[in-house]
C-alpha cells in the first residue's frame, strides 16, 4: 500500500480485498483503491503517515489469534496517541486502520 492519495485525475481500481483473514468471526474484507505505479510504504516505527492525519479513522486491535479486543476512533491529529494506547495492552498484537467514513481498509499497525 502506497499509503498516499491520488492525484485529481489519477486512474484508480476498486477492488475487493481481505484484509483479515483469521478463521475468527472477525474475518473481514472491504474496498480499497489502486493506484498504477503506487510505490510500497514503508514508514518508520512509530511514524503515523500524513493521509492518515488528514482523516477521521477507526482502530481495530486483535491478539494473536486474530480475535478483537478493543476498538476506537480517532482524528488523524491524535491518531499516534490512540495506537499508542492500543499498544500498551500486552495482548495487542496488531492494529487494523479503516477510514471511518466509508469503511475502506487504509493500514495495519504491527507491534515491534
Amino acid at each position: 500500500m502506497s499509503l498516499e492519495d491520488a492525484s485529481i485525475g489519477e486512474t484508480l481500481l476498486l477492488i475487493h480485498y481481505q484484509h483479515h483473514s483469521a478463521a475468527t468471526p472477525y474475518r473481514a474484507s472491504h474496498a480499497i483503491y489502486i493506484r498504477k505505479n503506487a510505490r510500497q510504504a514503508k514508514p518508520e516505527p512509530g511514524e503515523i503517515p500524513d493521509v492518515l492525519k488528514r482523516r477521521l479513522i477507526s482502530l481495530r486491535a486483535f491478539d494473536q489469534s486474530g480475535q478483537m479486543i478493543a476498538a476506537d476512533v480517532a482524528e488523524g491529529p491524535v491518531l499516534a496517541g490512540a495506537l499508542e494506547a492500543m499498544f500498551q495492552q500486552a495482548l495487542v498484537a496488531e492494529v487494523h486502520l479503516h477510514n471511518a467514513k466509508q469503511g475502506c481498509y487504509a493500514a495495519k499497525a504491527v507491534r515491534v
